[in-house]
């Protein structure tokens, strides 16, 4: 996998704009989109509705998906 970003483009709020991002991040946030039975631009939605005005899309997109990862690890006791 490449680990320079890379661009993708996606529509958010009916206008197309790109993020970049790892393919390690991009094939893990495609997974989770699809576990969930969501399209890629509505997950992308659903995060920058919940996303502060301090953070950019990708880096919340990044946060997401390191959040999803490890809500996946075994609960420590």
């Amino acid at each position: 996998m490449n680990a320079r970003p890379r661009k993708h483009s996606v529509t958010l709020r009916g206008h197309r704009t790109s993020i970049s991002l790892e393919d390690e991040f991009w094939y893990e946030f495609r997974a989770i989109a699809a576990a969930r039975g969501l399209p890629i631009n509505a997950l992308v939605t659903e995060i920058d509705a919940a996303r502060g005005l301090d953070i950019g899309l990708a880096g919340a997109i990044r946060l997401f998906v390191l959040r999803a990862l490890k809500e996946r690890l075994p609960k420590a006791d």
